[in-house]
């Protein structure tokens, strides 16, 4: 591939952008929003010059409600060998250009598992991507040099390319993308009209369960209006489970010994699944889960103190596989938690005692 023309310069677009440019590739933009393709293009992302001709690869890289009239006039146009898009749902879209007529041999619907709270092109880098799963949905159609290409995108963003039938995709991200944001953002919406005293003791856990909320809400409506009916339906099944949920809770409340014992049994169901499906979550470079100990060292929220401490993990020869950060409420400190193989813990240990860490037991 030596030639590209992204259609569309938001998060996503411009982060391919910015990795094919990177790579030698010669980047052309467009966007419904020139000053927005122009602002990609003073990133670095390419330029916002139309091509004198057809490029190797079209990307459209738009909400999936788009997706399809965007491709289709690119496709009549013949501005491109190939064409793929980088939309989050993939039945919709392929079905519409379908009963529109086209010829798909020349197009494979594509999905990079990747994404930022943030959006626009300002939000944008060139290794968004590296090392995500970028799932491609060919058909027995898709042309075998329009495959290679997108594979050659993929590998140009350094993600792993994983090969699904299109629905089962979109099935997929309803259980693993879409269903969860919701329930995270139903979760943070309790906090919109809390008490600030109860607000004001958040800690880690309530913080990565809402994260993902922070998303722009008109971006995920688009998401959401595309793939509904499998939202729906999982969303159906979380109902079942909060009402059952529900029924323990109060059942605890009880006075009678019989049906407090039925509603520990019925919170412990629901946390023993919550166990049984959390460990299938994939662990470090998608391998099965690990099980890492926790390292906990106090630190001040000053310049250099994460630098500092990798550093001296690093000298002790020390991996860190994760870390996580906590701040303290009110206080400038906070609890950088390293998470390291079981081995690894008392040398860790030793080596930041020594160098005057203060560790917490």
């Amino acid at each position: 591939m030596r030639t590209a023309l992204v259609i569309g310069t938001g998060l996503i677009g411009t982060s391919a952008a910015l990795a094919l440019t990177q790579r030698g590739v010669t980047v052309h933009l467009t966007d419904h929003d020139p000053g927005q393709a122009r602002t990609a293009a003073a990133l670095g992302a390419g330029t916002d010059e139309a091509p004198e001709g057809p490029v190797d690869l079209a990307v459209v890289a738009a909400p999936p409600a788009h997706v399809a009239a965007l491709l289709a006039d690119a496709m009549t146009r013949g501005v491109a060998r190939g064409y793929v898009d980088v939309a989050s749902v993939k039945g919709g879209p392929r079905r519409e250009l379908e009963a529109r007529g086209l010829d798909l041999s020349c197009y494979i619907g594509t999905h990079p598992m990747s994404g930022r709270e943030k959006s626009g092109p300002l939000a944008a880098t060139g290794d968004l991507f590296e090392g995500r799963p970028w799932v491609l949905t060919p058909t027995r159609d898709t042309d075998t040099e329009v495959l290679n290409l997108a594979l050659e995108l993929v590998s140009h963003c350094r993600a792993v390319p994983v090969v699904m039938d299109a629905d089962a995709h979109d099935r997929a991200v309803a259980l693993v993308s879409h269903m969860p944001h919701l329930v995270s953002s139903m979760v943070a919406a309790r906090l919109e009209h809390a008490e600030e005293a109860a607000v004001r003791l958040c800690g880690q856990g309530i913080r990565d369960v809402t994260r993902i909320a922070a998303s722009d809400p008109g971006m995920w409506i688009d998401i959401l209006s595309a793939n509904p009916g499998p939202v729906a339906d999982l969303l159906t099944d979380v109902s079942a489970d909060l009402d059952e949920t529900v029924r323990a809770l109060r059942a605890l409340q009880s006075s009678d010994e019989d049906k407090r014992g039925e509603g520990s049994a019925g919170i412990a169901d629901v946390l023993r699944r919550g166990n049984a499906g959390q460990v299938r979550v994939p662990g470090k470079h998608g391998s099965a889960p690990r099980i890492y100990e926790v390292v906990a060292v106090l630190i001040d929220d000053q310049p250099g103190q994460l630098a500092r401490i990798f550093a001296d993990a690093g000298q002790a020869g020390v991996n860190i596989e994760d870390v996580r950060i906590e701040h303290a409420t009110g206080q400038q400190a906070g609890l950088v938690q390293l998470m390291v193989e079981p081995k690894a813990v008392p040398v860790l240990t030793a080596a930041l005692r020594e160098r005057g860490w203060a560790l917490r037991q």
